[in-house]
């Protein structure tokens, strides 16, 4: 079935749409091209320094973090920068400090909570060993929900499982800001 003449069918772009896609694409490509000023490189890929970034990560010494959550996430972080290998001389150390907390939601009235937050914050700081100087520091937030029942085992584990969880969710966080820090730092 054709379409009477001088009629366009609504799915075919007409020729002034087309002349202004164009016209804004050579608006827009120089004011992008400006962005990041050409400092875009792959997170993964060689870092400022020409090194690869996992032969970068392996230098950051984590320093021990008190409590079990702690140790969780001292030992996440050094899977991910280590791979489970021989850690070479550190380059960096990573300093973090933990500040635990948990706050009871949907309570009844005689005061039993039937579920619980579990609240981590770390702050932490990257020092350069060489210059003896803090290159990089912030904080990093995590929470994980959690059930409480009558058996106690259940809560004991209900409350382990939350503690791994925050643990996961800030060796994560901080594994990515490492990364974006290392991959452009200077030698």
């Amino acid at each position: 079935m054709s379409s009477p003449r001088g009629k366009k069918p609504q799915d075919v772009p007409t020729r002034r749409a087309l002349l202004h896609g164009l016209a804004l694409t050579f608006v827009a490509a120089p004011v992008l091209a400006a962005c990041g000023d050409g400092d875009f490189r792959p997170l993964y890929g060689p870092t400022a320094s020409g090194e690869h970034l996992q032969d970068v990560l392996a230098k950051v010494d984590i320093a021990p973090i008190p409590s079990r959550v702690g140790q969780r996430v001292r030992n996440e972080l050094i899977f991910h920068n280590t791979g489970g290998g021989a850690a070479p001389k550190p380059d960096y150390r990573l300093e973090i400090v933990l500040r635990e907390g948990i706050n009871s939601t949907l309570v009844t009235t005689t005061g039993e909570a039937y579920s619980q937050v579990y609240n981590v914050e770390a702050a932490y700081q990257l020092i350069n060993i060489k210059k003896k100087e803090v290159v990089l520091k912030g904080s990093s937030h995590a929470r994980a929900a959690f059930e409480r029942y009558q058996s106690i085992y259940a809560n004991v584990r209900a409350r382990d499982d939350a503690e791994v969880r925050v643990a996961r969710t800030i060796a994560d966080e901080l594994k990515v800001r490492l990364s974006a820090y290392l991959s452009r730092a200077p030698a």
